[in-house]
């Protein structure tokens, strides 16, 4: 039986229905997507190229990870809480710093890609069977997306299974890389590492919409945005 939500005609029009996904208004939507990003991935790159101008590679590693830590520190004490994409953006530039930092070895410094996409491979798939899977967090602060009042098992099970892709995406990352480590020269390498990250994120995020796409049409839900 499909589930059919509808506003009450003693119901204000912006009030959210039990069954409503929300979203903010896109011009809301696309500042708050803008400010998670940028703290977790444009603040990082911008200390990377000053502390690697200044010092080198290994003092470019070292400043993006303190500059996220130094954010998620300030957002503590700001909010009270650290967003999870900071918190994964932290982890993995601290991974990959002390890779770099442990030893001038050129293999190490490579090997700093594939461990990464291992860690959220790990990451994703710890919390994937659990009640509160990483996807459906990260999809409340970085697109600040509002579920039903009430727990939808629909929904419920597309954010365990979409976590469970990223885990997946993330594994063939891994493994993807740590082939190409072991064939390919340094330069070539590099360049499919870029290429699989982008292509990874491209794939996982298509593939995403369109199982949310999927199970808002199966379990008779609707996404609605919240006012401008």
């Amino acid at each position: 039986m499909r589930l059919r939500t509808r506003l009450r005609p003693d119901r204000p029009a912006d009030v959210p229905v039990a069954g409503d996904v929300e979203l903010p208004a896109p011009t809301r939507l696309a500042l708050t997507a803008g400010w998670n990003l940028a703290e977790s991935l444009g603040l990082p790159l911008v200390a990377y190229a000053v502390g690697g101008r200044l010092g080198g590679q290994a003092a470019g590693m070292a400043a993006a990870a303190a500059m996220v830590w130094l954010t998620a520190a300030i957002r503590k004490v700001l909010t009270g809480g650290i967003p999870g994409l900071l918190v994964i953006s932290g982890l993995v530039l601290t991974l990959q710093a002390v890779l770099v930092l442990a030893t001038g070895s050129v293999l190490l410094f490579l090997l700093q890609f594939p461990v990464a996409n291992l860690a959220l491979c790990v990451l994703f798939a710890r919390t994937a069977p659990t009640g509160s899977p990483l996807v459906a967090r990260l999809a409340a602060e970085v697109v600040a997306l509002r579920q039903p009042s009430a727990a939808h098992p629909g929904l419920d099970r597309f954010f365990r299974r979409v976590t469970w892709l990223w885990a997946g995406i993330f594994a063939a990352s891994t493994i993807g890389l740590a082939v190409l480590l072991a064939l390919e020269p340094t330069e070539v390498f590099l360049l499919f590492t870029t290429v699989v990250t982008i292509a990874g994120t491209a794939a996982g995020t298509f593939l995403s919409v369109v199982l949310f796409i999927r199970m808002l049409r199966r379990c008779g839900l609707r996404v609605r945005f919240g006012p401008a």
